[in-house]
């Protein structure tokens, strides 16, 4: 029972370690995220990217590409 107390001590540690260097590294570079958004984009690079990603047709993007254009 004690060596599985030790064991299960060094895991707990170990998980705990991760996730602190886990948090470290998310924390340094916040624009790497999944689905992160960056407050910088302009409008047509946005719609750029919603066209690349499928989320809207040629047709949508081209009349949204004029509004915002003009």
């Amino acid at each position: 029972m004690m060596g599985f107390g030790m064991i299960g001590g060094m895991l707990v540690f170990w998980i705990v370690l991760i996730g602190l260097a886990v948090l470290l590294v998310r924390g340094l570079f916040p624009t790497y995220r999944a689905g992160g958004t960056n407050q910088s984009l302009s409008a047509r690079q946005i719609l750029e990217q919603r066209y690349a990603r499928g989320e809207i047709s040629q047709e949508q993007y081209l009349l949204m590409l004029e509004d915002i254009q003009h």
